[in-house]
């Protein structure tokens, strides 16, 4: 695919959203985005361009073994967003982190990594020692991108039992993307206080379908949870700042 890099319509920093994966969250990170951005009117919303086909193969899948690699598609997503003129790539999903460095590397965009914009939100609440609950899907999992970055900040990990992520991590995440919230946000209320019992300081909601179910009610789970959506969210505003400033915008 050849690739025509275009100027931002604003003339202003304008980041990618590779989203699709799946729609629900990627429609989520974008309302976090709008959160967090310290705008008081539409002109001063950081502008973006997204790119949201769900036609992907499945991240878990692949990392697991048996599925077909994502990456083309993704890769195919980051072209378009570079050719619409976009200057840094948010995913809104976090297994799809697995690829970052092939990402990195082959799509030639700058690319905020979730689980780093995660543990800066855990070290601005000063959660810099003991042990988090992880959750996420068996490929978030697997990988171990969370737990090394976690590690090197210093803090210890706690994934659940087996059969805590089979009895309620899993079946919530799959509830969210069946549009059936109500029963995702029981099951996922059920495993971050699972995870709080075991230890877990806060639990960090490694999948971009957790936040949408913990966020369905209120409950005692919800100050307990690090949300990587919002943090990724909070990590595309700081981006845009500095490179506003360093277009001399601000």
């Amino acid at each position: 695919m050849s690739v025509t890099v275009m100027s931002s319509p604003s003339d202003s920093p304008l980041l990618g959203v590779l989203g699709g994966m799946g729609p629900l969250a990627a429609a989520d990170f974008l309302a976090k985005l709008a959160e967090e951005t310290p705008a008081t009117r539409d002109q001063e919303h950081i502008p973006y361009v997204a790119w949201g086909v769900p036609q992907i193969p499945d991240r878990p899948a692949a990392i697991l073994g048996g599925g077909a690699s994502p990456l083309p598609q993704m890769l195919r997503g980051i072209a378009a967003l570079k050719q619409a003129g976009a200057q840094a790539i948010a995913i809104a999903c976090n297994t799809a982190h697995y690829w970052h460095d092939d990402l990195l590397r082959e799509g030639g965009l700058p690319i905020l990594h979730i689980a780093d914009a995660a543990c800066d939100l855990l070290a601005e609440r000063s959660i810099t020692a003991g042990s988090v609950g992880l959750i996420g899907t068996e490929g978030t999992l697997q990988a171990g991108f969370f737990q090394q970055r976690l590690a090197a900040r210093g803090l210890g990990c706690i994934i659940g039992s087996a059969e805590d992520r089979q009895r309620l991590m899993l079946p919530a995440i799959a509830a969210v993307k069946a549009n059936d919230l109500p029963l995702a946000h029981t099951l996922a209320v059920q495993a971050v206080l699972r995870l709080h019992e075991a230890g877990a300081r806060a639990v960090v909601l490694a999948c971009t379908e957790t936040p949408l179910a913990i966020d369905h009610a209120p409950s005692a789970a919800a100050p307990l949870c690090i949300d990587a959506t919002r943090a990724l969210a909070r990590a595309c505003v700081a981006w845009h700042r500095r490179a506003s400033k360093a277009r001399g915008d601000a």
